[in-house]
């Protein structure tokens, strides 16, 4: 992933070199590199702004505020209603620990989300989870033994009392 001072560093470079072919520049410089010719030209704005105040703090956005891909949950509100709805009734861990898991994977939880009409990633579904308190490992069982044959009605018992109280 390029860092952010390496994308303005690459986009100010591309635009020297632009402004020192001369006329035509920007378009040598984008077919020779491949950097699109509107980030030359920002680059080139970037540079005169420079020059213009050389004391001028350096912005650290490269967008504008507010502007890119919106959150998964702003363009579709029943999103989390509907992950919570899929993940609670299969929710593992100490009802007593903030922190709970499940047992089905984000891509299950994904696939199941595309046919309920939200299409989603597993890498969103893993952020919404992480968001509400889910671990992304599951617990691992270090005790031999057997399972008591009950006990997940027991787990399912002590939620209902806890969703009571």
């Amino acid at each position: 992933m390029v860092s952010l001072m390496d994308e303005r560093t690459r986009r100010q470079w591309a635009a020297a070199e632009a402004r020192s072919y001369g006329w035509g520049g920007i378009r040598a410089v984008s077919r020779a590199t491949g950097i699109c010719s509107n980030t030359i030209k920002k680059g080139l704005a970037e540079l005169e702004a420079r020059e213009a105040d050389p004391e001028s703090p350096i912005g650290s956005r490269l967008r504008k505020a507010g502007a890119g891909r919106r959150r998964a949950t702003e363009a579709d509100p029943e999103l989390a209603t509907a992950l919570e709805q899929l993940v609670d009734p299969v929710t593992r861990g100490d009802p007593m620990s903030p922190l709970r898991w499940t047992c089905k994977s984000t891509a299950q939880l994904a696939r199941e989300l595309t046919k309920q009409g939200h299409p989603v990633s597993p890498r969103t579904v893993g952020r919404l989870l992480r968001a509400s308190g889910y671990s992304l490992q599951g617990n691992r069982k270090t005790k031999e033994g057997k399972d008591h044959p009950d006990r997940n009605a027991q787990f399912e018992h002590i939620n209902a009392i806890v969703l009571h109280f």
